[in-house]
């Protein structure tokens, strides 16, 4: 048995799996890897780092990849979408923001174009766009996202976009997710939090051992960490991560974590410049139940496609044959 969804034809892929690109977490060689394993890794350029980005796209060799980039951000540095583009990615994503003005210099290359979305409005917008493929995404994932929960919000995307491949993300990091988004109607999965604690993410060691002996009621969202680090997200979004005494400090007093920014900023970075998990941010998602040991990426992929597998096989016996009797009654 062999899965193969129209988004593994879109993308020229062997498995419906695509890396989540997660800022400061996927860099080359985790997309590499996850190339190299028959999905399709998506560097995460963040915030918009030219040199990180550069460094990145070194790192992954001739493997191919794509990228994902954060367009609100990326409206400030309109200069780096060439930068992208010019690596001629197999696929670019953008979140959070709005892409049009980007639209027709995408369009001019052969990249596929991947929008990212948390509302059925912002479905249908990326529908009227024309973009290749839509990532549907639940308020489970880890990083920055929106309220609504994957389970019905991936069915209800299918249903808007008809025939463009939708992709799943939020909670999903085995293959268990991965044959529930696909009975979901999705096309395939994105996966940051199943890939944050192996061997080729540039995550800390100290960061995927959290990662790894933590769990989904161990995150929560909130503006916390986005306040300390500087970062002046829109106030539709707010980021999942590992709860923490800086988060217990402050998710209740907002007011007073601004009013104090200057030390705790200075004791945040303090703590980050020392890896000490307990101040700076894990970002991971629910999924992080799941996350049982460090590994290879290509370890994981290969798991969850097997485990997707033996999934859907099982469901497929549990649909018997109506006989003639049963019909009858």
């Amino acid at each position: 048995m062999s899965i193969h969804t129209p988004l593994c034809e879109l993308l020229g892929i062997e498995h419906p799996v695509l890396l989540a690109p997660m800022a400061g977490v996927s860099g080359g060689a985790l997309a590499a890897a996850v190339s190299w394993a028959g999905g399709l890794g998506l560097i995460g350029g963040g915030y918009g780092d030219a040199d990180w980005l550069e460094r990145e796209f070194n790192a992954a060799g001739d493997a191919r990849i794509g990228a994902g980039l954060i367009t609100w951000s990326l409206a400030r540095r309109p200069h780096l979408l060439d930068l992208v583009l010019d690596r001629a990615p197999a696929a670019l994503m953008l979140s959070f923001g709005d892409y049009q003005p980007f639209l027709s210099r995408i369009r001019d290359e052969q990249t596929k174009f991947i929008v990212q979305v948390q509302t059925l409005n912002q479905a249908r917008e990326a529908m009227d766009a024309g973009v290749d493929a839509i990532v549907a995404q639940g308020t489970e994932a880890g990083g920055h996202g929106g309220t609504r929960a994957t389970l019905p919000f991936v069915p209800a995307v299918v249903d808007i976009v008809k025939e463009i491949p939708v992709i799943a993300a939020g909670g999903i990091a085995d293959g268990r997710g991965l044959a529930a988004a696909l009975a979901l109607g999705a096309s395939g999965v994105l996966c940051g939090t199943g890939f944050f604690a192996s061997d080729e993410s540039l995550a800390s060691d100290n960061a995927k051992l959290t990662a790894v002996c933590g769990n989904g009621d161990d995150t929560e969202r909130s503006s916390v960490f986005d306040i300390a680090r500087g970062l002046d997200w829109p106030p539709d979004w707010n980021i999942r991560a590992m709860r923490n005494s800086f988060t217990r400090r402050w998710r209740e007093d907002i007011d007073g974590l601004v009013r104090n920014l200057p030390e705790e900023q200075a004791r945040f970075n303090a703590a980050w410049a020392a890896d000490e998990t307990d101040i700076t941010a894990v970002i991971v998602g629910e999924a992080a139940d799941l996350i049982k040991t460090r590994e290879p990426a290509q370890a994981t992929l290969h798991r969850m496609i097997s485990q997707a597998e033996d999934h859907l096989r099982r469901i497929g016996r549990l649909v018997k044959p109506i006989t003639k009797d049963r019909d009858i009654e």
